[in-house]
């Protein structure tokens, strides 16, 4: 079966270099098309069915970012940003708006090609409901807000993301490295500690909720319904 993936990059030649890697890597089952502005990448996302996006945030005329909110209003598609952009609060608002990944220039391509096929396995036949539920909690992606049982709870960007990985995980140990690679990235030079300091501070959020973030002695935080 072949996977369409739609590369919306203003860079003709590392469109070029990444479209004959993933297609010899994958033995021609990803089979992809470029878009080199952002008016063009956002017409083809809304007009065509892709079963993965790997989005340049910094493109001519509508940027990542637009084109990730505009998307979101109605798919689902997994969406990987390209970006030269190291600043967490750019990698938080990505993640806010519905991206499921970053890769940060200049970027391997055997990373990006295992980014890109890990994530159509996790993602591909599975239908991703608007909102996730586990337990008391509620989440909402794409309107970015929680509730714990009707009430509506307030959360800090990175308490969101926190909690959004911990959900998309339910039942499962997430490392504290995974979670700091997802919300900071590859390049993050803290101390893992620092995930510790904001799960106390999401579980003082969520309440009576918070116990269902169970911490996993050595390994990481396990979120259960």
């Amino acid at each position: 079966m072949a996977y369409r993936i739609l590369l919306v990059e203003d860079d003709p030649e590392l469109n070029e270099i990444i479209t004959d890697y993933f297609i010899e890597k994958s033995g021609g089952t990803f089979q992809l098309e470029v878009a080199e502005t952002g008016d063009e990448g956002l017409e083809k996302c809304i007009d065509n069915n892709y079963d993965l996006v790997l989005l340049d945030v910094m493109l001519p005329e509508v940027d990542g970012f637009t084109i990730c909110r505009e998307l979101r209003k109605h798919s689902d598609v997994p969406i990987i940003f390209l970006t030269a952009r190291h600043d967490e609060r750019d990698r938080l608002y990505g993640y806010n708006l519905g991206g499921d990944d970053y890769v940060a220039k200049p970027f391997s391509l055997a990373e990006l090609y295992a980014k890109a096929l890990a994530l159509i396995k996790r993602t591909k036949g599975i239908v991703r409901n608007e909102t996730i539920t586990a337990g008391r909690i509620s989440l909402n992606p794409f309107h970015y807000t929680v509730f714990m049982d009707d009430e509506e709870v307030e959360l800090t960007p990175t308490q969101f993301a926190i909690l959004k990985i911990l959900m998309e995980n339910a039942g499962r140990v997430v490392s504290r490295e995974s979670l700091i690679i997802r919300i900071w990235g590859y390049d993050f030079e803290g101390n893992e500690r620092v995930i510790d300091n904001h799960v106390k501070k999401l579980r003082r959020s969520l309440g009576d909720a918070a116990g269902q973030i169970k911490t996993v002695f050595g390994k990481g935080y396990k979120l259960e319904g």
